[in-house]
């Protein structure tokens, strides 16, 4: 139901964000008259090589009408970005959302692991489509926003891009690449692994279904999978051997463990 309404709601969005887009041609096509008549006037001056009390009215009428026809593309503008960053926040939260039901095209079985070109050119992608944050005259930029930092307050949600700081099997420490799974207020500390005996939703193996699954060992390194206990009730202890199942198809699970 969730997936199907964050699907209702960015064709919504996307119908807005044409109507801001054609409004936004209209406010530029109607004020290119004024523009026109503003170049015009300075080549009349220029011609007649002087600077009439005429001239100078006319040209204070003609720029306040031209900031005013400004202000108001822009304000159209910033709707249109607004729009843009919703749909993107909805897209995001339906891709983990559908993580977590596991709708997959049985047509098409998900990769264990994605090619290192594949990857590099998402990111580049993903770089290039950030939020734009345009402020007005004397606006301040928002925390996170270039080099402005978080709020002392701030928490990363699930699902967030963020540079985690981990350490290797060898002990060395390197920042890498990383997406939220959860942020614990005890320990101050966020999560981009879940940990031994943690409850996640896991895909089974040459299936494309999730089933409930305690974490049996978490990936060492960061190719490596997660090993699962998959629930299971012909088995006396109702877990299933440990099983390896890839990174990216191990998601959280909101259900509360079974006793």
């Amino acid at each position: 139901m969730a997936l199907v309404s964050a699907d209702s709601r960015i064709a919504e969005l996307l119908t807005e964000l044409h109507q801001l887009i054609k409004q936004t041609q209209e406010e530029r096509s109607r004020s290119e008259h004024n523009l026109v008549n503003i170049q015009k006037t300075h080549e009349r001056m220029q011609t007649e090589n002087k600077i009439s009390p005429y001239y100078q009215t006319k040209l204070r009428g003609l720029y306040t009408t031209a900031k005013a026809d400004a202000e108001a593309e822009c304000n159209i503008l910033r709707k249109a970005l607004d729009k843009i960053a919703e749909i993107k926040s909805l897209l995001e939260e339906r891709r983990i959302a559908a993580k977590i039901a596991g709708l997959y095209n049985d047509s098409e079985p998900p990769r264990k692991t994605m090619r290192r070109g594949v990857l590099m050119t998402l990111l580049q992608q993903s770089a290039m489509t950030l939020p734009l944050w345009i402020g007005k005259p004397g606006d301040k930029p928002p925390p996170l926003c270039g080099a402005i930092p978080a709020s002392g307050d701030y928490v990363a949600r699930p699902g967030d891009k963020v540079a985690a700081r981990v350490k290797a099997v060898d002990g060395d420490e390197q920042w890498i690449l990383a997406e939220v799974v959860s942020y614990s207020h005890a320990t101050n500390k966020y999560e981009a692994l879940f940990q031994k005996e943690q409850l996640v939703l896991a895909l089974y193996p040459q299936t494309t279904c999730f089933y409930r699954a305690l974490i049996h060992a978490p990936p060492q390194r960061p190719q490596d999978d997660y090993s699962v206990l998959f629930e299971d009730t012909s088995y006396a202890d109702g877990y299933s051997p440990p099983l390896n199942v890839a990174q990216r198809y191990v998601v959280a699970c909101k259900e509360p463990k079974k006793k």
